[in-house]
């Protein structure tokens, strides 16, 4: 299955003034990077990928449409996947491609 182009237009459009940012395609998926280090990921199962960090995994769980990410049968831990429902609307996006550039923003620049 391919990835939502649409959600990937929504979210490039987000992104657009971000220093650093390259787009990867990563496991069927599209991957923003910052700086090399991924922030967000448009899920080719359907919605998106969000990292929040290890610290931040129970919070976000609380929050509508959020599951713990997954690839295969482990969890990817710091990461969220967010259901489509959960993006409907720009504030929804927003918020959440938000969260994923706060988190990248921390991490060192990748070569």
């Amino acid at each position: 299955m391919a990835y939502d182009e649409e959600l990937a237009d929504r979210v490039r459009r987000l992104l657009a003034t971000e220093a650093g940012l390259t787009e990867v395609p990563m496991f069927g998926g599209l991957a923003f990077l910052l700086d090399g280090n991924m922030s967000v990921a448009v899920s080719s199962r359907g919605g998106l990928l969000v990292r929040v960090g290890r610290d931040a995994v129970d919070e976000a769980l609380a929050r509508p449409h959020a599951s713990l990410a997954k690839m295969g049968r482990r969890s990817m831990k710091g990461w969220i996947l967010v259901a489509p429902a959960g993006l409907e609307r720009k504030d929804q996006l927003a918020a959440w491609t938000r969260r994923g550039v706060e988190l990248a923003r921390t991490l060192p620049p990748k070569p």
